[in-house]
């Protein structure tokens, strides 16, 4: 095999599941005609002639002090040992562009492993997949805010057998499949130097926008708006995920620009929601110093799961059954007290000249409007002093319109504010 050739490094516990990652491994070489770097991240390190990256190999070459005794270790902190020495080797294999796609294997702690290493070392775009035995049921402890691929074992990673096997032999096939994409784009474009992902064409200016259900009409007009200028648009779907991915992007000043309209996932937050995007949620732009345009989008709603799903102490407030499968719990003015103070709070000490908040006044979502399900002025109004009384001296600019969030002309107001924030021009000819 040639440079020509994609690189799939295989990740997992060789002392325990030495066979289904050599199953892995022959059908990568044999099946695929794909290289494969199969690295030892076990607790008993393993001799054999298929492993590339040997445990020993991970010590000497992750730039921290090598544990005197691994073996030694508990569980918890054996496997925190090996992510934090594992991550950096990736990352330089990533870097020198010497894998083309990761692939992983195992069980609970296994699969917090690869995902951990993954996530970190790993950009956005870069192939990843795990098989698991936990990716049957909630997997956002392992995707996180990545686009981490998991792959049900159905069985346990712990024999090959006839449900195994075509399950091991499939996510070969894919991560194969992913790693030709990934090495023909390597072949082709030049990686940004803060995260490895590739820029969509020279000179773009990135936008990011978050967007609900019920805020769809603003976003898509936004979109249609923004298409005038010389920039790409990336719409996050408030679902936790959504939110905690656009601000790690912020963090490394990935983005040009944010048009932060739908700020729902505070609320899932706030209220023990099934949507939250943790607690650092709207920080991290203000930090960065990158232009944005902020609104209360969706902040009439946390959601959860079926109506048999919600908690008790809320059965008597306003649900809404947004399908079977979700229920939207309107906040109170309570609530919207607290979420106010929350968004005020946390962009108080953003930079004036770049940071706004723009407060549609007759509804914060397509619910929350006159005749609709949440319309609510109590709580809307409650939500909007909030945010102001805790920019209370800040030099933050709050505007107020007295339309909808949907409604065409407050989102010409955030746009062109936005655009204006930036420095931007319309293209000539467009």
């Amino acid at each position: 095999m040639s440079a020509s050739t994609p690189t799939v490094l295989l990740i997992g516990t060789c002392d325990t599941k030495l066979d289904e990652l050599i199953y892995v491994h022959d059908r990568l070489v044999s099946q695929h005609g794909i290289q494969c770097k199969l690295i030892d991240v076990g607790r008993n390190a393993c001799a054999h002639s298929s492993i590339a990256i040997t445990q020993a190999d991970i010590f000497a070459n992750s730039g921290l002090p090598a544990p005197s005794d691994l073996k030694a270790l508990p569980r918890g902190e054996l496997i925190s040992t090996i992510i934090q020495h594992t991550i950096p080797l990736v990352a330089t294999l990533h870097e020198k562009q010497e894998i083309h796609g990761a692939i992983g294997l195992g069980g609970s702690g296994g699969s917090s492993l690869c995902a951990e290493v993954m996530r970190a070392a790993l950009p956005l775009g870069f192939p990843k997949l795990i098989v698991s035995t936990v990716a049957g049921g909630d997997v956002r402890a392992y995707v996180g805010e990545t686009d981490v691929t998991m792959v049900h074992s159905v069985v346990d990673i712990a024999g090959l057998n006839d449900i195994l096997c075509p399950i091991l032999e499939n996510a070969a096939g894919a991560i194969a499949g992913m790693a030709h994409a990934q090495h023909s784009r390597n072949a082709q474009s030049v990686p940004s130097p803060t995260t490895g992902m590739f820029r969509s064409s020279p000179g773009d200016k990135r936008i990011a926008i978050t967007m609900f259900g019920v805020t769809t009409p603003a976003v898509t007009y936004a979109r249609e708006l923004l298409s005038a200028y010389s920039c790409t648009t990336y719409v996050f779907h408030a679902t936790g995920a959504g939110g905690r991915a656009l601000e790690k992007l912020a963090e490394s000043r990935y983005w040009s620009g944010i048009l932060d309209l739908t700020t729902t996932e505070l609320a899932d937050d706030l209220l023990g929601g099934v949507l939250s995007a943790g607690d650092r949620r709207l920080t991290a732009a203000a930090a960065a110093r990158i232009p944005q345009v902020v609104s209360l989008g969706a902040l009439d709603m946390a959601n959860f799961g079926p109506m048999d799903t919600v908690p008790s102490h809320y059965k008597a407030r306003n649900l809404f059954k947004h399908n079977p499968s979700m229920t939207l719990l309107r906040t109170s003015p309570e609530d919207c007290r607290t979420l106010g103070r929350q968004v005020g709070e946390r962009l108080k000490n953003g930079d004036p000249g770049i940071t706004e908040i723009w407060i549609p006044k007759r509804g914060v979502s397509a619910l929350s409007v006159e005749g609709e399900s949440f319309w609510d002025p109590e709580a809307d109004k409650a939500l909007f002093a909030s945010v102001k009384s805790a920019l209370h001296g800040s030099k933050v600019r709050v505007v107020e319109i007295d339309k909808d969030i949907n409604d065409k002309e407050f989102v010409e107001g955030v746009v062109y504010r936005l655009v204006d924030m930036m420095g931007m021009s319309k293209v000539e000819n467009q």
